[in-house]
């Protein structure tokens, strides 16, 4: 297997985030716990060809930029959601929210509010893309609409 594009490997490390995410607030358990777990198990260099296809993708992900993803989202969490609640519909509460839309949405506002380097088209795209790839509703294009909000609040110009 050759290894993916930065861009593409970004990518991968968005979708193991919110993987890691939504594990985190189904188990309980901590980010460094769970960043240790997909480093070592999930992360595996030596895929064999014959593997499925969601663990030989797993295994090209930029394991630094996912554990900044995790790192980041669980230490500004109340900044976070407190941007993505502002957004939110009146009576709306991120709880109600699908877990993985709520760990979508996180990931895309940890970008927006503390990865400059990430440019606002790109952070948004890649969770409506994500969003596709595990819903068929409505919910790709409420992530759009979530994270564009969030974005004009903390990115000016």
């Amino acid at each position: 297997m050759s290894p993916l594009a930065p861009k593409q490997a970004r990518s991968v490390a968005r979708l193991a985030a919110v993987q890691a995410l939504y594990q985190m607030e189904v188990s309980g358990a901590g980010a460094e716990a769970v960043i240790r777990e997909f480093s070592e198990h999930r992360f595996d260099r030596d895929v064999p060809a014959e593997s499925d296809e969601d663990a030989r993708t797993l295994a090209a992900a930029d394991e630094a930029f996912f554990a900044d993803l995790v790192r980041g989202v669980v230490g500004h969490q109340r900044e976070i959601d407190s941007a993505i609640a502002r957004r939110l519909a009146t009576g709306w509460k991120l709880e109600r929210i699908d877990a993985t839309v709520r760990a979508m949405l996180r990931a895309g506002a940890y970008e927006l509010t503390h990865r400059p380097d990430v440019p606002t088209e790109v952070a948004i795209d890649e969770y409506v893309e994500l969003a596709k790839s595990f819903f068929e509703g409505p919910e790709p294009g409420f992530v759009n609409g979530a994270l564009d909000a969030v974005a004009q609040d903390v990115r000016k110009g």
